[in-house]
């Protein structure tokens, strides 16, 4: 229950952002996570980041893993260019599905 509240709080923190930082954050998306996970998300060198794929993971263990990386794969870890509040809002938006 408090990682949901702390999900919920931290999505929200991040729904007040600035409408360009959403799109910097959805840039990297595509262009930095897609060169792994394909253009279109769908798996490449990383794994498919799609719903069903996903469906496994909290928002909050997605957004250790984006913000920590893989420790031993070529997962890196994005901490110095995103907050843990956008971590998670990216989360979810791979969790509903998202086509960058």
């Amino acid at each position: 229950m408090a990682g949901t509240a702390l999900a919920l709080f931290s999505l929200a923190g991040i729904a007040d952002s600035a409408p360009q930082r959403k799109a910097e954050i959805l840039h990297l998306l595509k262009h930095d996570c897609g060169s792994c996970h394909g253009m279109r998300l769908q798996g490449g060198l990383g794994p498919a980041l799609v719903p069903e794929r996903l469906k496994p993971f909290s928002a909050e263990q997605l957004a250790a893993t984006i913000l920590h990386g893989r420790p031993g794969t070529p997962m890196p870890p994005w901490k110095p260019f995103l907050t843990e509040q956008e971590a998670l809002w990216l989360a979810g938006l791979l969790k509903k599905g998202i086509e960058p």
